[in-house]
């Protein structure tokens, strides 16, 4: 057997290069690009391999690790899980910093190759530099904290160890049931360690993405269940995206005549016209879906991990005997809470499904019903959208107005995008699906700087067309740097930052639950008398290199975003947004689990508790 002589940061550099992936019809590179911050744990040896790889792998330099990593998963999530980002940093707390991106990745099933600088693994200068002892065990490093939040995980401390680790990270991230972040860990001085690697190893290798069958079995027990139900309702995930199964979507309900409902991952699976879309589902979705599920007496969850916004804590599905079935690629997902599974990839699924349920279809009134809720929440979505003048403070806008203005000026193929704070449950509550896809609310997680580091990462994937990102102001001071790096690395996008001065969402929570407003909006944080300092975010950006402007009121708006989609680099544009009016926020009637005190000390935190109690009457006790 031929070999070739290699150092570890060449080898892995050269195998991740060969890496090829079918895309209809085409191959690409799976490793579609890399963002990296070198230092020294992973400069000398890997950070120079990127470089020979680059006509291959481009590496875009990132300003912070975890908003890289971020940008990595967005690309991969704007590529339905078909191409996947790398982020390498050295070691120490360019590793930690990925850790949070790593919970992003996992909690939302995404792929993304973490490769991170590791300790000596010969320990003879210990302890080196960004290097925290464990007092109890050598073995230990930073790098260990990435174990409970990525799929595969190894160190590498033997040259050959690349030849069995490699195909098992890249298997891990390409097999929907698995498929979540990997991480390699290399010591420094491994990195440069050479061996013998045979080339055959090197070869090219294109993948395909698997399509799991389901069961015989299985399916005549969901058709069992089916022919019995009087009304029947699709739960439509994000794993519908991810299988490209949307088509087979719509062609499944309208020939059972189903109404469907999304989640946060599932939204623009199904076009708003079409009459059995009858909305979003759950705490930040619509009285008509969460209508809907009240009354289903099976619930087809195709696609979903059913995360606790989706089921209202599991007190949106209010009939007794509603069943359930689970149709997901993922074992650990299909059999939650007693459910018929069905495991198997959503398309081929739902394919085989119809033909065994071929003649069968809801009753007309069922599905009537739906379309007569859909339209009430769309006539709520247009009051939302179109507030009246003294609804809210002067000058201010609310999330929903924003959200109105721009899914009218959104063109085919442009994406939009938010994660945190007020935003998700505003823009799932109100956005109306003109085209399939083009959405991204990172909410499995919940991460407070998604936002710009996403939308750089999704533009990245996107090159032809307009990525915009929707942020409050408490995200952006997390984390904005990718303003920067965008304008750095010619990857416009259009930022619209909505400023309502602190965290807002959660003072709202604060104030609903029966407290007092504390440490949340910013005139109620502990800071010196007088006027509030507030931070101009048209001059920040603009001192990151972007193109910027702060609206004096929504009417600028539709001017403003035609100027950012003229715009030759990443636009700005900064829109104040009243917090505590009740205009600025969307409701739908969803009960959901918060932790309230057991013991209340006053009379308004002792309503609130009974009413919060009152509400958990309609939840499902783990079944």
């Amino acid at each position: 057997m031929k070999t070739i002589r290699l150092t570890v940061a060449e080898a892995l550099a050269k195998y991740l290069a060969a890496q090829k992936i079918e895309i209809d019809g085409r191959v690409e590179q799976l490793f579609g690009c890399a963002f990296a911050i070198f230092g020294h744990g992973n400069v000398t040896c890997f950070g120079q391999q990127l470089k020979n790889i680059e006509d291959k792998i481009p590496t875009w330099r990132g300003q912070n690790e975890q908003s890289m990593a971020t940008a990595a998963i967005a690309y991969a999530k704007a590529n339905q899980r078909r191409r996947i980002g790398i982020a390498t940093s050295s070691i120490g707390p360019g590793a930690t910093n990925m850790v949070t991106a790593a919970g992003i990745a996992h909690t939302n099933r995404l792929p993304v190759l973490l490769i991170s600088g590791d300790s000596y693994a010969s320990r003879l200068p210990d302890p080196v530099l960004q290097q925290p002892e464990n007092f109890y065990d050598p073995s230990i490093t930073c790098n260990d904290a990435f174990k409970p939040l990525t799929r595969y995980w190894d160190r590498i401390v033997s040259p050959s160890q690349l030849m069995q680790t490699l195909p098992q990270a890249i298997d891990t991230m390409l097999d929907p049931e698995t498929c979540g972040p990997a991480f390699i860990g290399l010591p420094q001085d491994v990195q440069g360690f050479a061996y013998d690697y045979p080339e055959v190893f090197f070869e090219e290798k294109v993948h395909r993405i698997r399509r799991p069958e389901p069961e015989l079995a299985d399916l005549e027990d969901a058709k069992a269940v089916l022919l019995n139900a009087k009304k029947p309702l699709i739960v439509s995930g994000g794993g519908v995206h991810y299988s490209l199964a949307t088509d087979e979507l719509a062609e499944f309900a309208s020939k059972h005549n189903i109404p469907v409902v999304e989640t946060i991952a599932g939204r623009a699976t199904m076009l708003q016209d079409n009459p059995l879309n009858a909305g979003p589902i759950g705490v930040t979705g619509s009285d008509s879906a969460n209508y809907m599920a009240a009354e289903a007496d099976v619930v087809l969850a195709i696609g979903t991990r059913l995360q606790d916004f989706t089921t209202g804590s599991w007190s949106v599905f209010r009939n007794e005997d509603m069943k359930l079935i689970a149709m997901n690629v993922a074992r650990f997902d299909a059999i939650k809470h007693r459910a018929v599974p069905v495991k198997c990839d959503a398309r081929q699924g739902m394919r085989k499904l119809s033909v065994l349920l071929e003649g069968w279809s809801a009753s007309s009134d069922w599905s009537n019903m739906a379309k007569v809720k859909a339209d009430e929440w769309k006539q709520l979505v247009h009051k939302r959208t179109h507030p009246k003048q003294g609804d809210l403070l002067p000058g201010m806008s609310s999330y929903a107005e924003v959200i109105g203005k721009l899914n009218k000026a959104m063109q085919p193929g442009d994406t939009v995008l938010t994660a945190a704070g007020g935003l998700p449950a505003e823009l799932a509550m109100n956005w109306q699906n003109y085209q399939i896809g083009k959405f991204d609310i990172e909410f499995g997680f919940s991460c407070m700087g998604y936002e710009i580091a996403g939308g750089w990462g999704a533009k990245i994937a996107n090159p032809d067309h307009d990525v915009i990102t929707l942020v409050g102001d408490g995200s952006y001071l997390i984390q904005n740097s990718d303003i920067y790096s965008s304008v750095l690395t010619g990857h416009k996008m259009i930022v619209v930052v909505c400023d309502n001065a602190g965290f807002a969402v959660i003072n709202k929570l604060q104030t609903n639950t029966g407290n007092e407003s504390f440490n949340n909006l910013l005139e109620d944080c502990r800071r010196p008398d007088g006027e509030v300092a507030r931070v101009d975010f048209a001059k920040h950006a603009e001192a990151q290199g972007a193109i910027s402007e702060k609206l004096a009121s929504i009417d600028e708006f539709d001017a403003a975003f035609q100027r950012a989609k003229e715009a030759d680099r990443t636009y700005v544009i900064v829109v104040d947004i009243d917090p505590v009016s009740p205009a600025t926020w969307s409701k739908c009637d969803c009960w959901w689990e918060v932790g309230l005190p057991e013991v209340t000390r006053d009379d308004d935190t002792a309503a609130v508790v009974a009413q919060w109690e009152e509400g958990r009457s309609n939840q499902r006790r783990g079944v």
